[in-house]
């Protein structure tokens, strides 16, 4: 029989160089399995398909409960404080290194939409970055973040805490569109 429901992720363990590759191999492509998802069930809805919309949100969930299991199996899952940007969430890699050498190359070769979805992302991990370092500092000092809704720009990822600025500073997108959490 199987173990019962521990509504606990399986834990991490020292692997072997071949699982440890192969289980971060599985993590990218679970990520990349939700997003895509996620995707479809966007084209679903504008197609006037809610119910299929509503089955890619629930496979696209699954697929997030796999990338979190093989997250935790790598050990890549720490405490509160420690999955606030000091170096687990991958902003700081983003940000200095990633991004900016992603754009390098989509710039040299006039890649322009690709240069423009790097952009993008290296804003919005600029926001996400300072964000957690203030954050981190309210949790180290005890305390929870108060209800303020965090909003996102739904085509560039600007991420702000309270209300969304009348056009992003990122895009252009109108406030009316951020997705308010």
């Amino acid at each position: 029989m199987a173990d019962p429901f521990k509504n606990d992720p399986p834990k991490a363990e020292k692997l072997g160089a071949m699982t440890e590759s192969f289980v971060k191999d599985a993590l990218a492509g679970e990520s990349q399995a939700s997003q895509k998802y996620l995707a479809f069930a966007a084209v679903a809805d504008g197609e006037g398909l809610p119910n299929v919309g509503r089955l890619f949100r629930a496979v696209a969930y699954a697929e997030s409960m796999h990338a979190r299991n093989h997250l935790s199996v790598l050990g890549a899952i720490g405490d509160t404080v420690a999955n606030l940007g000091t170096g687990h969430g991958g902003e700081t890699f983003e940000i200095d290194e990633m991004y900016p050498a992603y754009r390098a190359v989509a710039q040299m070769q006039d890649n322009k939409e690709a240069d423009t979805s790097c952009r993008y992302a290296l804003r919005a991990e600029e926001d996400h970055q300072k964000i957690y370092a203030a954050t981190r500092d309210k949790v180290k000092a005890g305390s929870d973040l108060d209800d303020t809704p965090v909003r996102v720009c739904p085509i560039c990822g600007h991420t702000v805490i309270g209300d969304a600025p009348d056009e992003c500073p990122v895009c252009g997108t109108a406030a009316q569109f951020f997705t308010k959490f």
